[in-house]
């Protein structure tokens, strides 16, 4: 039998095995979920009811208002839809006609008192045949459980049994054969060619011990010729050069082409076994291609070449082949230097890497430029909602549109970053370097997220002296690193708490701080917070943003000459801080 078929055997039987007590399992686990919700439906509807009854009748003096009759009225008819027990239908007919007593305008106070004793008496009788059929119920699916739990035991036990001699013994069908094979490489790798394998049958591993037998025979005959190993040796190095996706090219000391693969070949419209041993400095003069590898310095700059029916893109690496010098003018060699024995060149494929940057780079922007439009134009949409002139909405309404109000506020943000984090990946970030006072871009940050604060009754407040050093940065772009610190700070921050942001000059530089008193941030959180899409897990409480602020705030210091860092610790809150050089 083969192997293929040996393995489809025995996972097919394992399948089996796991299908088999998967299907009685969810059969009892079904068994068990029926009984449980037979025990509590109907009777603990019932229950609910004749309880409702009794607090009305507890609550309301005789007579009975209108109400308290409306009230026990509606309770009693679902108790009549109701019924499921033997004897529960004759004691809610006994309980409807002393009721029928207690609201009759025509009785007397004493034999409405006596109807409502009966009424009582007939709620206790429902409450008595309910409560005993609860514990018959449970003690059906108490029993119907415990068998369902033994079968199932068993079934996993004999599971359990099939399932250890199978893994105990079945490996070895495959495992055995590879183990001798494995020593048998292991002998062919000492060199030992005499090294034999026998299996009896017609499957894989008898075809392959017969391979194995010549290939060991033709080794034998190999190894007795010195010209063998160095032929194995020019057939290895063919091979892998030959099996390399990379374009290689290999040259001489005299510039004359040693190798030349396919992927090189394809690559240049050369033939590969007539390039071998010319001069490639008179090949460069009819292929521009060559002419451009060869004049090549080491730069990271990608070259574009038509491959593969479209603009591709390679990185092209020069590497020099050094071999050892020696002297043989004495009676022993004597190593002196290494010396260049020619070049090798590389071109590596990168257009997928280089598809998948432009891809992501479009993404970008055609998220941030397709999603502001309909964005704003919805804001706009729920501004006139709100307006009264337009027509009065309900409270839930209101709500509701205040909902879609912040979710369109957040994905504005969002796209607002998606376009600022394509404009640094690209290279096309624009700073506006002015001279300006620190105090007044923290005022501004503040005055920006003050309305935020004050929905949650949260004080902002500043430290810091008037007559700081300027600086010289693009204040938008840091004031837009301060909004988004003091943004996080007051999301996470509990109503009636306090965000405090500090500007003080420490040393050369101005640092800038936001400060929160919330739970804090853990430390192995601490050094990913500032990855691009990094977020912090939270406990659903607070809604996260794309991952991409904190990111976007690092770029913008850093390329303003500025450093950015965190303080937190878990109770005492979170301390987001950046700094920047002081104007000479």
């Amino acid at each position: 039998m083969k192997i293929k078929n040996k393995l489809r055997l025995g996972f097919g039987f394992l399948f089996v095995v796991i299908l088999f007590f998967g299907c009685i399992s969810l059969y009892y686990m079904n068994e068990i979920s029926i009984r449980s919700k037979v025990i509590l439906k109907d009777n603990y509807e019932t229950l609910s009811y004749t309880s409702k009854m009794r607090s009305i009748l507890d609550e309301n003096k005789l007579p009975l208002s209108e109400s308290a009759i409306s009230q026990f009225d509606q309770q009693l008819n679902l108790e009549r839809k109701n019924v499921t027990e033997a004897g529960e239908g004759t004691a809610v007919a006994a309980l409807n006609a002393a009721y029928s007593g207690v609201i009759d305008p025509g009785n007397s106070l004493s034999t409405k008192q006596e109807a409502l004793s009966k009424v009582r008496s007939n709620l206790k009788l429902i409450d008595d045949l309910n409560m005993n059929a609860i514990v018959k119920k449970n003690a059906v699916a108490q029993s119907s459980i415990e068998k369902a739990a033994m079968y199932v035991i068993f079934a996993a036990s004999v599971c359990f049994l099939i399932l250890f001699s199978f893994i105990v013994n079945f490996p070895g069908f495959v495992a055995n054969p590879l183990r001798e094979f494995a020593d048998a490489i292991r002998e062919i790798s000492r060199k030992n060619y005499k090294q034999r394998l026998e299996f009896k049958g017609s499957d894989e591993f008898s075809e392959l011990a017969g391979s194995f037998n010549v290939m060991a025979a033709e080794l034998n005959r190999w190894e007795n010729s010195n010209l063998a190993k160095i032929q194995s040796e020019k057939l290895r190095i063919e091979t892998i050069i030959e099996q390399m996706q990379d374009a290689i090219i290999g040259l001489n000391e005299q510039q004359e082409v040693l190798f030349l693969n396919q992927v090189a070949s394809q690559l240049l419209n050369l033939d590969q076994a007539a390039v071998v041993g010319m001069n490639a400095m008179e090949l460069r003069k009819k292929n521009d291609l060559l002419n451009r590898i060869l004049e090549e310095t080491g730069t990271d700059k990608p070259m574009k070449i038509y491959a593969d029916h479209k603009e591709s893109y390679f990185q092209l690496e020069r590497r020099e082949i050094m071999v050892p010098n020696y002297d043989d003018g004495g009676d022993y060699a004597i190593l002196k230097m290494d010396k260049a024995a020619g070049q090798v060149y590389i071109l590596k494929n990168i257009t997928q890497f280089k598809e998948l940057d432009e891809a992501k780079t479009n993404f970008i922007a055609t998220v941030s430029h397709e999603l502001k439009t309909p964005i704003s134009s919805i804001k706009m949409s729920l501004k006139l909602m709100d307006d009264e002139r337009v027509g009065s909405m309900n409270p839930e309404q209101k709500e509701l549109v205040q909902h879609i109000k912040e979710d369109c506020g957040r994905l504005l943000k969002i796209t607002s970053e998606l376009l600022d984090l394509a404009q640094v990946e690209t290279g096309k970030l624009q700073l506006n370097f002015v001279k300006s006072d620190p105090r007044k871009i923290a005022i501004y940050a503040m005055d920006a997220v003050r309305f935020q604060a004050e929905q949650k009754a949260i004080e902002l407040e500043l430290i810091s002296r008037n007559n700081l050093p300027q600086i010289n940065v693009d204040i938008e772009k840091t004031a837009w690193v301060l909004v988004n610190f003091l943004s996080n700070a007051l999301r996470y921050s509990a109503e009636k708490s306090k965000v405090v942001v500090q500007v003080i000059q420490n040393g050369d530089a101005i640092e800038f701080s936001v400060r929160d008193f919330g739970k804090g941030i853990e430390e192995k959180y601490q050094k990913r917070l500032f990855e691009k899409y990094f977020q912090v897990p939270t406990d659903g409480n607070n809604k996260s943003g794309s991952g991409l602020g904190l990111a976007i705030s690092k770029d913008f210091i850093e390329a303003e000459s500025g450093n950015i860092w965190v303080e937190s610790a878990i109770g005492e809150g979170s301390k987001f801080c950046f700094s920047l050089p002081v104007e000479d």
